[in-house]
């Protein structure tokens, strides 16, 4: 099974990213083929899977077909508030890789998301739902800032082997932006 499973340190771009989508897609049948006709095995959830996946290329999540579908119904779920989907990568010698949904706000944002607005552009909002943060062997992957500047769109930031982008912390981004706009309100940056 570990020469099925992927290796996700090194950077899967263009056809490279295809074949694993399918390999994946093999991995994730058998394992859930095979724990249900074993009792007590816990079956993996394959759409959280192909989630995670499609959420850890750094193209973009829905930069091949095959991801569409599954990323549109992941957005469709958190805007609707339904939690995110869990896959099982224990089965793959992959425990130390997830994905988690944080909620953007003021508080969690990118530096350039952040604006002011409400009542006078006196509050600083954050122009995105939400960031999905993949990690993967237990150090930061992607992450992909959803419905950012309007619906349906993304931003991904690639942090895996190969890539030159620092992991920055999102909690500071405020911080940042107001010492960069020197006001505490209504003076810069609309949307």
């Amino acid at each position: 099974m570990r020469d099925a499973a992927i290796s996700f340190d090194i950077a899967i771009t263009g056809h490279a990213l295809l074949r694993a989508l399918r390999r994946w897609a093999t991995v994730i049948a058998v394992f859930v083929a095979g724990s249900t006709l074993v009792p007590g095995t816990a079956r993996a959830d394959d759409w959280g899977c192909q989630v995670i996946l499609c959420l850890s290329n750094p193209g973009g999540p829905e930069q091949y077909g095959e991801c569409v579908p599954p990323i549109e119904k992941l957005w469709a779920a958190l805007r609707r508030g339904d939690p995110f989907p869990a896959c099982d990568f224990r089965a793959g010698g992959l425990d130390a890789t997830s994905a988690v949904n944080v909620f953007a706000n003021a508080g969690y944002c990118r530096e350039d998301l952040l604006y002011w607005g409400g009542p006078e552009r006196s509050e600083l909002l954050c122009n995105a739902r939400g960031a999905i943060n993949v990690e993967i062997n237990g150090a930061l992957y992607t992450r992909v800032w959803w419905d950012a500047r309007g619906a349906d769109r993304t931003i991904t930031e690639f942090y895996g082997t190969g890539s030159s982008a620092v992991p920055y912390d999102p909690t500071r981004s405020a911080r940042l932006f107001l010492g960069r706009d020197g006001s505490s309100g209504g003076q810069g940056g609309g949307q």
